[in-house]
Protein backbone atom coordinates (compact mmCIF):
# COMPACT_ATOMS: atom_id res chain seq x y z
CA UNK A 1 0.00 0.00 0.00
CA UNK A 2 1.16 3.50 -0.75
CA UNK A 3 2.02 5.97 1.99
CA UNK A 4 -1.12 7.94 2.96
CA UNK A 5 0.95 11.08 3.55
CA UNK A 6 2.16 11.19 -0.07
CA UNK A 7 -1.24 10.47 -1.63
CA UNK A 8 -2.26 13.52 -3.70
CA UNK A 9 -5.06 12.10 -5.90
CA UNK A 10 -8.29 10.08 -5.78
CA UNK A 11 -6.84 6.95 -7.34
CA UNK A 12 -5.31 3.95 -5.61
CA UNK A 13 -2.05 2.80 -7.21
CA UNK A 14 -1.41 -0.53 -5.49
CA UNK A 15 2.11 -1.68 -4.72
CA UNK A 16 3.40 -5.00 -6.09
CA UNK A 17 1.83 -7.92 -4.23
CA UNK A 18 2.98 -11.55 -3.99
CA UNK A 19 -0.56 -12.91 -3.51
CA UNK A 20 -1.54 -13.26 -7.21
CA UNK A 21 1.53 -15.44 -7.81
CA UNK A 22 1.05 -17.41 -4.58
CA UNK A 23 -2.63 -17.92 -5.38
CA UNK A 24 -1.92 -19.06 -8.95
CA UNK A 25 0.69 -21.60 -7.83
CA UNK A 26 -1.59 -22.89 -5.06
CA UNK A 27 -4.53 -23.24 -7.45
CA UNK A 28 -2.32 -25.16 -9.90
CA UNK A 29 -1.15 -27.55 -7.17
CA UNK A 30 -4.75 -28.01 -6.00
CA UNK A 31 -5.93 -28.71 -9.56
CA UNK A 32 -3.27 -31.40 -10.00
CA UNK A 33 -4.43 -33.02 -6.76
CA UNK A 34 -8.07 -33.00 -7.89
CA UNK A 35 -7.13 -34.46 -11.27
CA UNK A 36 -5.27 -37.29 -9.54
CA UNK A 37 -8.21 -37.82 -7.18
CA UNK A 38 -10.82 -37.96 -9.95
CA UNK A 39 -8.69 -40.36 -11.99
CA UNK A 40 -8.38 -42.74 -9.07
CA UNK A 41 -4.62 -42.46 -8.48
CA UNK A 42 -4.79 -44.16 -5.07
CA UNK A 43 -1.38 -45.03 -3.70
CA UNK A 44 -2.07 -45.01 0.02
CA UNK A 45 -3.64 -47.31 2.57
CA UNK A 46 -5.29 -44.82 4.95
CA UNK A 47 -8.82 -43.41 4.70
CA UNK A 48 -10.36 -40.02 5.46
CA UNK A 49 -14.14 -39.83 5.96
CA UNK A 50 -14.46 -43.19 4.22
CA UNK A 51 -12.36 -42.07 1.24
CA UNK A 52 -8.95 -43.44 0.37
CA UNK A 53 -7.31 -40.33 -1.09
CA UNK A 54 -3.91 -41.92 -1.67
CA UNK A 55 -0.48 -40.63 -0.69
CA UNK A 56 0.27 -38.91 -4.00
CA UNK A 57 -3.04 -37.06 -3.97
CA UNK A 58 -2.51 -35.81 -0.42
CA UNK A 59 0.93 -34.46 -1.33
CA UNK A 60 -0.83 -32.20 -3.84
CA UNK A 61 -4.27 -31.60 -2.31
CA UNK A 62 -3.21 -30.54 1.19
CA UNK A 63 -0.60 -27.92 0.14
CA UNK A 64 -2.99 -26.72 -2.57
CA UNK A 65 -5.86 -26.21 -0.13
CA UNK A 66 -3.63 -24.54 2.45
CA UNK A 67 -2.11 -22.24 -0.16
CA UNK A 68 -5.51 -21.20 -1.57
CA UNK A 69 -7.01 -20.49 1.85
CA UNK A 70 -3.90 -18.63 2.98
CA UNK A 71 -4.01 -16.48 -0.16
CA UNK A 72 -7.68 -15.71 0.47
CA UNK A 73 -6.90 -14.66 4.04
CA UNK A 74 -3.93 -12.40 3.38
CA UNK A 75 -5.37 -10.84 0.22
CA UNK A 76 -8.64 -10.03 1.96
CA UNK A 77 -6.63 -8.68 4.91
CA UNK A 78 -4.74 -6.27 2.65
CA UNK A 79 -7.86 -5.05 0.84
CA UNK A 80 -9.67 -4.52 4.15
CA UNK A 81 -6.73 -2.47 5.43
CA UNK A 82 -6.87 -0.35 2.29
CA UNK A 83 -10.62 0.21 2.73
CA UNK A 84 -10.26 1.16 6.39
CA UNK A 85 -7.34 3.56 5.90
CA UNK A 86 -8.94 5.81 3.29
CA UNK A 87 -7.64 4.35 0.03
CA UNK A 88 -11.11 3.45 -1.25
CA UNK A 89 -12.12 6.96 -2.25
CA UNK A 90 -15.42 7.55 -4.11
CA UNK A 91 -13.54 7.30 -7.42
CA UNK A 92 -11.89 4.02 -6.40
CA UNK A 93 -15.23 2.63 -5.18
CA UNK A 94 -16.80 3.47 -8.54
CA UNK A 95 -14.05 1.62 -10.38
CA UNK A 96 -14.37 -1.34 -8.00
CA UNK A 97 -18.06 -1.49 -8.88
CA UNK A 98 -17.19 -1.48 -12.59
CA UNK A 99 -14.75 -4.30 -11.95
CA UNK A 100 -17.35 -6.37 -10.06
CA UNK A 101 -19.90 -5.87 -12.84
CA UNK A 102 -17.39 -7.06 -15.44
CA UNK A 103 -16.45 -10.03 -13.27
CA UNK A 104 -20.09 -11.11 -12.94
CA UNK A 105 -20.51 -10.65 -16.70
CA UNK A 106 -17.59 -13.03 -17.26
CA UNK A 107 -19.23 -15.54 -14.91
CA UNK A 108 -22.44 -15.25 -16.92
CA UNK A 109 -20.51 -16.31 -20.02
CA UNK A 110 -19.21 -19.37 -18.15
CA UNK A 111 -22.78 -20.48 -17.56
CA UNK A 112 -23.74 -19.65 -21.13
CA UNK A 113 -21.20 -22.29 -22.18
CA UNK A 114 -22.66 -24.93 -19.83
CA UNK A 115 -26.22 -24.17 -20.88
CA UNK A 116 -25.12 -24.26 -24.52
CA UNK A 117 -23.70 -27.75 -24.02
CA UNK A 118 -26.88 -28.89 -22.27
CA UNK A 119 -29.23 -27.53 -24.92
CA UNK A 120 -27.06 -28.81 -27.76
CA UNK A 121 -27.19 -32.31 -26.27
CA UNK A 122 -30.88 -32.21 -25.37
CA UNK A 123 -32.36 -30.47 -28.41
CA UNK A 124 -30.31 -32.32 -31.03
CA UNK A 125 -30.49 -35.92 -29.87
CA UNK A 126 -31.36 -37.15 -33.39
CA UNK A 127 -29.41 -34.66 -35.53
CA UNK A 128 -28.46 -37.23 -38.17
CA UNK A 129 -28.78 -36.95 -41.94
CA UNK A 130 -27.76 -38.99 -44.99
CA UNK A 131 -25.01 -37.89 -47.34
CA UNK A 132 -26.63 -37.71 -50.80
CA UNK A 133 -23.41 -38.66 -52.59
CA UNK A 134 -22.35 -41.66 -50.51
CA UNK A 135 -25.53 -42.65 -48.69
CA UNK A 136 -23.64 -42.68 -45.40
CA UNK A 137 -25.05 -41.41 -42.15
CA UNK A 138 -23.55 -38.08 -41.15
CA UNK A 139 -23.96 -35.84 -38.14
CA UNK A 140 -24.01 -36.86 -34.50
CA UNK A 141 -24.31 -40.60 -35.01
CA UNK A 142 -22.47 -41.44 -31.80
CA UNK A 143 -24.83 -39.23 -29.80
CA UNK A 144 -27.88 -40.96 -31.24
CA UNK A 145 -26.38 -44.34 -30.41
CA UNK A 146 -25.83 -43.18 -26.83
CA UNK A 147 -29.11 -41.37 -26.19
CA UNK A 148 -31.44 -43.43 -28.37
CA UNK A 149 -32.52 -40.21 -30.03
CA UNK A 150 -34.44 -39.00 -26.97
CA UNK A 151 -33.74 -36.83 -23.94
CA UNK A 152 -33.09 -37.79 -21.23
CA UNK A 153 -31.35 -40.85 -22.67
CA UNK A 154 -33.44 -43.97 -22.49
CA UNK A 155 -33.26 -45.64 -19.09
CA UNK A 156 -31.86 -42.58 -17.30
CA UNK A 157 -33.31 -41.97 -13.84
CA UNK A 158 -33.48 -38.23 -13.23
CA UNK A 159 -34.24 -36.26 -10.08
CA UNK A 160 -37.81 -35.37 -9.30
CA UNK A 161 -37.60 -31.55 -9.56
CA UNK A 162 -40.42 -31.13 -7.05
CA UNK A 163 -38.46 -32.67 -4.18
CA UNK A 164 -34.89 -31.60 -3.30
CA UNK A 165 -34.44 -29.24 -6.30
CA UNK A 166 -37.60 -27.36 -5.33
CA UNK A 167 -36.44 -27.26 -1.70
CA UNK A 168 -33.10 -25.77 -2.76
CA UNK A 169 -34.93 -23.24 -4.94
CA UNK A 170 -36.95 -22.07 -1.94
CA UNK A 171 -33.79 -21.95 0.17
CA UNK A 172 -31.94 -19.74 -2.31
CA UNK A 173 -34.93 -17.46 -2.89
CA UNK A 174 -35.22 -17.00 0.87
CA UNK A 175 -31.50 -16.27 1.12
CA UNK A 176 -31.95 -13.57 -1.50
CA UNK A 177 -34.49 -11.85 0.72
CA UNK A 178 -32.31 -12.13 3.84
CA UNK A 179 -29.26 -10.60 2.14
CA UNK A 180 -31.50 -7.80 0.80
CA UNK A 181 -32.80 -7.26 4.34
CA UNK A 182 -29.21 -7.05 5.57
CA UNK A 183 -28.44 -4.44 2.90
CA UNK A 184 -31.42 -2.30 3.85
CA UNK A 185 -30.49 -2.62 7.52
CA UNK A 186 -27.01 -1.34 6.69
CA UNK A 187 -28.38 1.61 4.76
CA UNK A 188 -30.47 2.54 7.82
CA UNK A 189 -27.44 2.07 10.10
CA UNK A 190 -29.07 -0.92 11.78
CA UNK A 191 -25.99 -2.96 12.64
CA UNK A 192 -27.94 -5.65 14.48
CA UNK A 193 -30.19 -6.20 11.45
CA UNK A 194 -27.14 -6.34 9.18
CA UNK A 195 -25.47 -9.03 11.29
CA UNK A 196 -28.63 -11.12 11.64
CA UNK A 197 -29.47 -10.82 7.96
CA UNK A 198 -25.98 -11.88 6.93
CA UNK A 199 -26.01 -14.75 9.44
CA UNK A 200 -29.33 -16.05 8.10
CA UNK A 201 -28.04 -15.87 4.53
CA UNK A 202 -24.88 -17.79 5.43
CA UNK A 203 -26.87 -20.53 7.17
CA UNK A 204 -29.21 -20.86 4.19
CA UNK A 205 -26.22 -21.09 1.84
CA UNK A 206 -24.74 -23.88 3.94
CA UNK A 207 -28.06 -25.75 3.96
CA UNK A 208 -28.25 -25.45 0.17
CA UNK A 209 -24.77 -26.96 -0.19
CA UNK A 210 -25.62 -29.79 2.22
CA UNK A 211 -28.78 -30.65 0.26
CA UNK A 212 -26.85 -30.63 -3.01
CA UNK A 213 -24.18 -32.93 -1.57
CA UNK A 214 -26.91 -35.37 -0.51
CA UNK A 215 -28.51 -35.06 -3.94
CA UNK A 216 -25.23 -35.84 -5.69
CA UNK A 217 -24.59 -38.82 -3.40
CA UNK A 218 -27.90 -40.38 -4.49
CA UNK A 219 -27.58 -39.62 -8.22
CA UNK A 220 -28.51 -42.58 -10.40
CA UNK A 221 -26.68 -41.22 -13.45
CA UNK A 222 -23.29 -40.66 -11.82
CA UNK A 223 -19.93 -41.05 -13.51
CA UNK A 224 -18.96 -44.69 -13.56
CA UNK A 225 -16.03 -46.66 -14.92
CA UNK A 226 -18.47 -49.49 -15.57
CA UNK A 227 -20.60 -47.41 -17.94
CA UNK A 228 -17.87 -44.95 -18.94
CA UNK A 229 -20.00 -41.96 -17.95
CA UNK A 230 -22.87 -40.53 -19.98
CA UNK A 231 -23.82 -37.31 -21.72
CA UNK A 232 -26.71 -36.55 -19.36
CA UNK A 233 -24.49 -36.86 -16.29
CA UNK A 234 -21.75 -34.78 -17.95
CA UNK A 235 -24.00 -31.84 -18.80
CA UNK A 236 -25.96 -32.06 -15.53
CA UNK A 237 -22.95 -32.17 -13.22
CA UNK A 238 -21.05 -29.50 -15.14
CA UNK A 239 -23.88 -26.98 -14.91
CA UNK A 240 -25.15 -27.71 -11.40
CA UNK A 241 -21.70 -28.47 -9.96
CA UNK A 242 -20.25 -25.20 -11.27
CA UNK A 243 -23.17 -23.40 -9.67
CA UNK A 244 -22.59 -25.30 -6.42
CA UNK A 245 -18.98 -24.09 -6.41
CA UNK A 246 -20.27 -20.53 -6.76
CA UNK A 247 -22.58 -21.03 -3.77
CA UNK A 248 -19.59 -22.14 -1.68
CA UNK A 249 -17.53 -19.16 -2.83
CA UNK A 250 -20.44 -16.79 -2.18
CA UNK A 251 -20.93 -18.26 1.29
CA UNK A 252 -17.25 -17.66 2.13
CA UNK A 253 -17.60 -14.11 0.78
CA UNK A 254 -20.58 -13.50 3.07
CA UNK A 255 -18.79 -15.03 6.08
CA UNK A 256 -15.98 -12.51 5.62
CA UNK A 257 -18.59 -9.74 5.43
CA UNK A 258 -20.24 -11.06 8.63
CA UNK A 259 -16.98 -10.76 10.56
CA UNK A 260 -16.40 -7.32 9.09
CA UNK A 261 -19.92 -6.26 10.06
CA UNK A 262 -19.30 -7.37 13.65
CA UNK A 263 -16.06 -5.37 13.62
CA UNK A 264 -17.95 -2.26 12.47
CA UNK A 265 -16.19 -1.91 9.11
CA UNK A 266 -19.31 -1.05 7.11
CA UNK A 267 -21.10 2.29 7.14
CA UNK A 268 -24.14 3.46 5.14
CA UNK A 269 -21.77 5.57 3.04
CA UNK A 270 -18.95 3.03 2.49
CA UNK A 271 -19.67 -0.69 2.22
CA UNK A 272 -18.52 -1.87 -1.19
CA UNK A 273 -17.25 -5.19 0.19
CA UNK A 274 -20.73 -6.13 1.36
CA UNK A 275 -22.37 -4.73 -1.76
CA UNK A 276 -20.13 -6.85 -3.99
CA UNK A 277 -20.98 -9.97 -1.97
CA UNK A 278 -24.71 -9.19 -2.25
CA UNK A 279 -24.44 -8.71 -6.03
CA UNK A 280 -22.62 -12.02 -6.33
CA UNK A 281 -25.24 -13.80 -4.22
CA UNK A 282 -28.13 -12.43 -6.30
CA UNK A 283 -26.30 -13.61 -9.44
CA UNK A 284 -26.06 -17.10 -7.92
CA UNK A 285 -29.81 -17.00 -7.16
CA UNK A 286 -30.78 -16.05 -10.71
CA UNK A 287 -28.56 -18.73 -12.27
CA UNK A 288 -30.16 -21.36 -10.05
CA UNK A 289 -33.64 -20.37 -11.26
CA UNK A 290 -32.51 -21.05 -14.83
CA UNK A 291 -30.97 -24.36 -13.77
CA UNK A 292 -34.12 -25.41 -11.95
CA UNK A 293 -36.44 -24.56 -14.85
CA UNK A 294 -34.36 -25.87 -17.75
CA UNK A 295 -32.10 -28.60 -16.33
CA UNK A 296 -34.31 -30.10 -13.64
CA UNK A 297 -37.89 -29.45 -14.84
CA UNK A 298 -37.68 -29.21 -18.63
CA UNK A 299 -34.55 -31.34 -19.07
CA UNK A 300 -35.97 -34.23 -17.06
CA UNK A 301 -39.57 -33.93 -18.27
CA UNK A 302 -39.62 -37.28 -20.12
CA UNK A 303 -37.31 -39.12 -17.73
CA UNK A 304 -37.95 -41.64 -15.01
CA UNK A 305 -37.79 -39.96 -11.59
CA UNK A 306 -35.20 -41.35 -9.19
Amino acid sequence: MADAHTKQHDYHLVNPSPWPAVGAISAFVLAIGFIMFMNGDNNGSWTLFGINPGTHQVLWLVPGFLGVFYTMYVWWRDVIKEANTGYHTPVVQLHLRYGMILFIASEVMFFVAWFWAFFDASLMTDAVSIDAATGDLVGQVARVEETGGIWPPEGTEVFDPWHFPLLNTLILLTSGTTVTYAHHALLHNNRRGLIWGLGATIILGMIFSAVQVYEYASAAFDYSTQYDGNIYGSTFFMATGFHGAHVLIGTIFLIVCWFRARAGHFTPQQHFGFEAAAWYWHFVDVVWLFLFVFVYVWGGWNGVYH
